[in-house]
Formats: structure tokens, C-alpha cells, sequence
């Protein structure tokens, strides 16, 4: 496949750094951009998923929408793994908890990804339904986090297909089988994606509602109000 590729119209691989971070929401992707980023040019706008690059403290870096859920993700992820040569993708996103020990806000570094997800064995024939992040992309999130003196929790998260489930016990069947601090739904296509085409990734989640005690955040805090999360990967990025 040649660039422009059919969902991002970047035409040189140099538009993009070699590091990514990757909101859900392009909207979130814009806000990111134009508050941490200098020189910031937009790479992309096929069906509004916003691309940005400019320079956080000297080096090139791009923000990127992937939409939501694994298929948009795998998309998305892909392409600039594969045909714009980027080494690093950092997913920033949002979480729902599965224990009352994280509250609103709580910054939470992924260490691997369990899913019930069809995604990694029909791409790539993969069996595992953990699926591991980056090790030293992972442990830069760390290092960031601990020369900010940001808070975090390091863990398993739980990366499903489904938002609104209404069959089985979710605590039973996910959280305390396989140990998940809570739920999101894209890391597993990542990290699946990652690991075939021989790249990094990594993600850092916000708790922007909770499962257990039903707290939850608005849509213009998700998209606005997660800066320690940002700050982090911008500075392992």
C-alpha cells in the first residue's frame, strides 16, 4: 500500500515523529496538540480523525485520534506502524474502574491486556488473551511518572469488544479471574499490532468513571481534563 493510505493523507513519512500518542477522541488529540505541542502542523483530517505534529521540548512528536474500539484502533495503528515508519505509539485514554481503590482521575500505566476479543488470532494467529505492552516504552510511562511525582497505579487492564454488557458478572468473569484494574477498549489491538510488525507501544489510562461505585466524569472533562496523563507520555514520548 502506497501513502496517502486510505484513512490518513499524510503524504511523506517524515509528517509524522517517530513517537505517537494516540487519544480515543480527536477532539482530544486537537487539545493535546495545541496545548503541549510548538510548530504544530495538522497531518490529517480523513473523516475528521485529527493528526497533529509539532515539538513537545525540542522533539518532534504527533498526536493522533484512533476512535473508538479495537477494529478503529488496528486500523489506525497499523498504518503508521507500517507505512509512515513510526517506532512508538503511546495509547492516552480513558477507563472505567473495577475497584474501589481507584478514584476519578487516578492515572493508570498499562502492563498487559486481557481481552475476549477475535482481534490478535484473526490477524495474526495469535492464541493469548493477554497481550503485553512494550516493556521499556512501559517503563519510560514509569519514569516520567515518578520525575513528575505523579501518582500511578501499574497493571492489567481488561480491553473489550462490548461497551454495554448486559450477560455474565463482569467482576466474576473478568476482574477477579484475571486480575484487571478496570476497562477500556482499544490496548489489546495495540499491543497485538505492535508486536507482529516488531514496534513499541504502550498506554497510560485515566478512571473517568468507575464501575463499582458509578462515579463518572463528562465528556468535555474526558476530553479536557486529563493532564497528568498527557504530561506523563509527553514526557516518556
Amino acid at each position: 500500500m502506497a501513502i496517502p493510505t486510505p484513512h490518513i493523507e499524510a503524504k511523506h513519512k517524515d509528517l509524522f515523529g517517530k513517537t505517537v500518542l494516540m487519544p480515543g477522541d480527536p477532539l482530544r488529540a486537537e487539545f493535546i496538540a495545541k496545548t503541549y505541542l510548538e510548530d504544530v502542523t495538522r497531518v490529517n483530517g480523513v473523516r475528521n480523525m485529527f493528526g497533529f505534529t509539532g515539538y513537545y521540548k525540542g522533539k518532534k512528536v504527533s498526536v493522533m485520534g484512533s476512535g473508538m474500539g479495537m477494529p478503529s484502533i488496528g486500523i489506525y495503528s497499523y498504518e503508521l506502524f507500517k507505512f509512515y515508519d513510526v517506532e512508538k505509539i503511546i495509547r492516552v485514554g480513558s477507563m472505567g474502574a473495577y475497584s474501589e481503590e481507584l478514584k476519578l482521575y487516578d492515572v493508570v500505566i498499562v502492563s498487559d491486556s486481557y481481552s475476549e476479543s477475535s482481534f490478535a488470532k484473526v490477524a495474526y494467529d495469535y492464541d493469548e488473551k493477554v497481550i503485553s505492552s512494550s516493556h521499556e516504552l512501559t517503563n519510560a510511562l514509569q519514569e516520567a511518572a515518578k520525575k513528575l511525582e505523579i501518582p500511578y497505579r501499574l497493571g492489567r487492564i481488561h480491553s473489550s469488544d462490548v461497551f454495554y454488557r448486559h450477560q455474565g458478572d463482569i467482576f466474576k468473569d473478568v476482574r477477579d479471574k484475571y486480575n484487571c484494574l478496570g476497562v477500556e477498549m482499544e490496548s489489546f489491538a495495540l499491543f497485538s499490532n505492535a508486536r507482529f510488525l516488531g514496534k513499541d507501544a504502550a498506554c497510560i489510562l485515566t478512571v473517568s468513571d468507575s464501575l463499582v461505585t458509578h462515579e463518572a466524569t463528562s465528556a468535555e472533562e474526558r476530553q479536557k481534563s486529563f493532564n497528568k496523563m498527557m504530561e506523563i507520555a509527553l514526557e516518556a514520548a
